[in-house]
């Protein structure tokens, strides 16, 4: 296993094998909308590429399906309550260890590309200067929050704002392509996260006559008239995907042609989902399968046997314990997440039993409270502080319509989720307190 180096996979590496990171994070991204995971209209051939050429792991979760609070947990492996961004548009601490610092302090470049949404306070003009701020990124080429992608600005180390002539998600693409082919004897750590598919659902004209809205496959759960959940947006929403396989290809190709293939873990994520009219809800922060399961493939073709599907559960915070595992650099002890590089590398370890699954925030308009739960290989939990909420068993009913909740025939299936949620709740030092969102311009 060439740049691993045998003890689980820890120690022992010369500075010649020591394996490229490179993180592709587009927004608002369901796991269930790829070719690979069985969506039967949505066009990703690179993605799906991707997928045979690595590991599919099918059952990866977001813990805290909302923006900031992933994409602190993506960098630091940690809990949004612990990482201390539980909301949209909180600050990263500059105390919070990430991905980034760790690597750069162990010989690594690094480059962040795309939307950052950790800096707190306003989202424009979305400017971050270099220094702690920056989480130890030092190539820049990124905006705090924007959605506007015909007329979006970014920058690089100085507040002068650059304008994107088109598309953003294409712009982002050629600046992470500026940091690849870079020459350096350092490896390196890209993340490079577009906006796209994040509503709007819009793409470049030619993309979004790629899909018919009345051609589309509904999900079973899906309901008509459901605010953002249209089937124009759905197909929208596909739209931009199918744009951003096509990015996915670009950074592909040129890892190919740099000869850094082989030597580059690829991971493929999102930092949350979206209902799009499933149980006739939109957005985020909920517990249903449309906003928790993101996308989870990866690749490393030194280390990693190709072709796999893996099922246990994944998540957020097991990311960067498990990138720097496979690295061979021993994560964080303060980290929550587990290193599972031996079970992706086939040296064994133990599958994880489930994810635990946090929300702080009311729901959109207010239509649920704050909320706890856990996700198992085959079970969806979740509860409000002063009761159980919702009950799934995910292969007798993969389309959540059936809420076993309550259901005395199964009382004590939701007992045993119930510990398992309590369990995690105090095993992370969380607690049940309800927080709102910051407040942004």
């Amino acid at each position: 296993m060439a740049g691993l180096a045998g003890a689980a996979l820890m120690g022992c590496r010369s500075e010649t094998t020591r394996p490229n990171i490179l993180v592709l994070a587009p927004d608002q991204f369901r796991g269930m909308d790829l070719g690979v995971m069985g969506n039967p209209d949505v066009q990703t051939p690179n993605m799906d590429n991707l997928a045979s050429e690595g590991v599919l792991l099918e059952n990866t979760f977001a813990n805290c399906p909302v923006c900031c609070p992933a994409r602190g947990t993506l960098l630091t492996g940690r809990y949004a309550h612990a990482h201390g961004v539980a909301v949209n548009d909180a600050p990263l601490p500059n105390s919070e260890v990430t991905i980034a610092e760790i690597l750069k302090e162990d010989g690594y470049r690094t480059g962040f590309v795309g939307k950052w949404h950790l800096e707190g306070g306003k989202r424009l003009p979305g400017f971050v200067a270099p220094g702690p701020r920056r989480q130890g990124f030092d190539y820049w080429a990124a905006n705090i929050c924007s959605h506007d992608y015909w007329r979006m600005q970014y920058f690089r180390d100085d507040p002068t704002p650059i304008d994107m002539p088109d598309y953003s998600a294409e712009t982002f693409t050629d600046e992470a392509i500026e940091f690849l082919v870079r020459e350096s004897d350092q490896p390196f750590c890209l993340y490079l996260e577009w906006g796209p598919p994040h509503n709007p659902y819009v793409a470049p004209p030619e993309y979004m006559n790629l899909y018919d809205p009345d051609a589309l496959t509904m999900r079973d759960n899906w309901k008509p008239g459901t605010r953002l959940g249209s089937r124009n947006d759905i197909a929208g929403y596909y739209s931009a995907i199918t744009f951003i396989d096509n990015e996915v290809g670009r950074i592909l190709n040129v890892l190919a042609e740099s000869g850094h293939k082989e030597n580059t873990i690829v991971l493929l994520t999102s930092d949350h989902g979206d209902m799009l009219g499933s149980h006739g809800r939109y957005l985020k922060r909920k517990p249903w399968e449309e906003s928790i399961r993101v996308p989870g493939i990866l690749r490393y073709p030194a280390a990693v046997t190709p072709g796999q599907t893996l099922s246990f559960p994944f998540s957020h915070v097991d990311m960067a314990p498990t990138l720097l595992g496979l690295a061979g650099i021993a994560p964080q002890r303060n980290m929550h997440g587990r290193n599972v590089a031996g079970l992706l590398s086939g040296i064994g370890g133990d599958e994880p039993e489930s994810v635990y699954l946090q929300s702080y925030t009311p729901t959109e308009r207010n239509e649920f409270p704050q909320w706890r739960g856990v996700r198992t290989a085959r079970h969806t939990y979740a509860r409000h502080e002063d009761r159980p909420w919702l009950l799934y068993d995910n292969h007798e009913d993969p389309f959540q319509l059936a809420n076993l909740a309550g259901n005395p025939s199964h009382r004590e299936l939701e007992s045993e989720l119930d510990t398992l949620t309590t369990s995690w709740l105090e095993d992370t030092q969380d607690a049940w307190v309800e927080l709102r969102d910051r407040p942004y311009r």
